[in-house]
């Protein structure tokens, strides 16, 4: 299904292709005269631009400074490619079960660990009623 059906009648009935061409006021013809001899003046015209500055074979601009040079004149440090020895594994932390009693529901789904050296599971269970 085409998406035409979803858009209104001005959409098939109006022309979109053809474009009339304003005629621009003696106002605006006169701003643009001032305006191209403000940047001749300043030689900054584009009929100025594309005689004095070199251009490649398809006709466009090439870069108006020359590259700086970024080669390095500086002396640094001398620096070596040696590569430190790689330190071992570090030791995993194992649980050993003597401090957990187990796992107490504090309300809905938020479960919370329950220490055996606490009243953590008393407090719990006594929950909201007192």
């Amino acid at each position: 299904m085409s998406g035409m059906h979803l858009l209104g009648p001005h959409m098939t009935t109006t022309r979109y292709s053809r474009k009339k061409h304003k005629n621009k006021s003696e106002r605006q013809l006169q701003a643009e005269r001032e305006h191209n001899a403000w940047l001749r003046k300043r030689g900054v015209h584009p009929d100025q631009l594309k005689a004095a500055l070199p251009h490649d074979a398809k006709g466009r601009r090439q870069g108006v400074q020359d590259m700086p040079d970024y080669s390095s004149r500086i002396e640094t440090a001398p620096t070596s490619d040696r590569v430190s020895a790689v330190e071992g594994k570090r030791k995993e932390n194992v649980y050993t079960g003597d401090q957990l009693a187990g796992i107490g529901m504090l309300h809905k789904s938020n479960m919370v660990p329950v220490r055996k050296d606490s009243n953590d599971a008393k407090e719990i269970a006594r929950m909201r009623r007192g």
